[in-house]
């Protein structure tokens, strides 16, 4: 039964995942694709939502997750959220962080 939805980077959905074989197959293909560790993931959301820009959580983690290079990456995977410039900015100067 699902208790709560709550969007998680790849790095923490790692962590969760069983000791299965399965899990461990989930496992592999996730490292593949994370380009941080869970201490970084969760730090660099942290740093998201200290911006207080107008990025939910779901935004947040997608940034974490794909570490867009440039505004034309943040605004592809934040539609349905309009930052303008500024907000833009500091989270791309978060992003060159890490």
């Amino acid at each position: 039964m699902i208790k709560d939805l709550k969007p998680l980077t790849m790095a923490e959905v790692a962590e969760l995942v069983d000791k299965t074989e399965k899990a461990e197959k989930a496992k592999v293909f996730i490292k593949k694709f994370a380009k941080l560790n869970l201490e970084e993931s969760k730090k660099m959301k942290k740093d998201l939502q200290e911006l207080g820009t107008k990025l939910n959580e779901e935004g947040m983690v997608k940034i974490v997750d794909f570490m867009p290079e440039d505004a034309e990456g943040i605004i592809k995977i934040t539609p349905d959220t309009s930052l303008d410039q500024d907000e833009i900015n500091k989270i791309l100067e978060v992003i060159k962080k890490y």
